[in-house]
């Protein structure tokens, strides 16, 4: 008894810290720098994983998922506007030049919300490029991006296949499974989407900062990012079908809904990088700079500073 009560007393006080250092490093700036860009890349972003997802499931099957998905939390309207998004941005024309540049500017405009994503992790895990890595760091930050963005085509794959099946024998189940097991059938339902997404931002934490992080820390950040993330859309879509903001700005509202939602979704991310980082140094695991980067002089001075202190005592 005594033991739950200190893990969770120290649970507690992880999110103390967590918050107290999300809210130094300025959240609101960096959630709206990458909700900027994020309307940009959303068209070359959703054709990459609609054509990735759709080799096996169908374009057809892809886009209706993920209008469904968008369609529940911020409104059947945005939902259409995406839609019609990844329409206008898949036409390329037919010459060669053409379908070169188109290709050029998807890639280039898919990675650009993931290369401020990482920035912004960068300032979170106090670390940043060294001045002299040039052109070859930009390239194997576009890169991972784009891994990044073909993981999220892989992931939604399985979603869709493991939610399907579900849905599939769903009825069978409600026949012949006992109603007890009924509830490990909606554990089930509730689980999958929230490993789902789990997977994903260990991703993300793991490969696109320029930082080494423990394994250890990444899935427990990611977990609890993930439990954060899953709660924010469930209290995002009561909000947005409620109090329904974008109204006040009419013809531009479904994009204004979508900058929000990705705003508010950012917000929550760095708060889960920034537990990822607080847990990391409760447990020792230290979160090193890659090759290619180097620490800020702001984490350089607070380590002065607690070197002076530890001398004082």
């Amino acid at each position: 008894m005594k033991t739950k009560l200190k893990n969770k007393l120290r649970f507690f006080s992880l999110l103390k810290e967590t918050y107290k250092e999300w809210n130094e490093d300025d959240p609101f700036r960096h959630s709206a720098v990458i909700a900027y860009y994020a309307i940009f890349s959303l068209p070359a972003l959703l054709i990459i994983v609609v054509k990735v997802a759709g080799l096996v499931l169908g374009k057809e099957a892809v886009q209706g998922q993920i209008e469904a998905q968008i369609s529940g939390i911020i409104g059947h309207q945005a939902a259409e506007q995406v839609q019609t998004m990844i329409a206008n941005s898949s036409q390329m024309g037919n010459s060669i030049i053409a379908i070169i540049i188109g290709v050029a500017t998807l890639l280039f405009g898919a990675t650009g919300v993931f290369y401020q994503l990482q920035q912004s992790l960068n300032k979170v895990w106090e670390v940043q490029p060294k001045p002299n890595a040039g052109i070859s760091k930009l390239a194997i930050d576009r890169a991972t991006s784009l891994g990044i963005i073909l993981a999220i085509g892989f992931l939604l794959l399985i979603f869709m296949v493991v939610t399907t099946s579900l849905n599939y024998f769903s009825e069978w189940i409600k026949q012949y499974v006992p109603d007890v097991l009924m509830y490990v059938f909606y554990a089930v339902n509730i689980l999958i989407p929230l490993g789902v997404i789990t997977v994903l931002f260990a991703l993300i934490f793991k490969v696109l900062p320029d930082a080494k992080v423990s394994w250890r820390s990444v899935w427990v950040g990611a977990f609890v990012t993930a439990i954060l993330f899953t709660i924010g859309k469930f209290a995002l879509g009561i909000y947005f079908g409620k109090a329904e903001p974008a109204s006040t700005y009419g013809v531009a509202g479904s994009v204004i809904l979508m900058m929000l939602w990705v705003n508010y979704s950012a917000l929550i991310l760095l708060f889960g990088a920034e537990f990822t980082q607080v847990y990391a140094r409760s447990k020792g695991h230290r979160i090193e700079p890659s090759s290619h980067a180097q620490r800020t002089p702001e984490f350089r001075l607070k380590e002065m500073e607690h070197a002076h202190e530890e001398t004082k005592r």
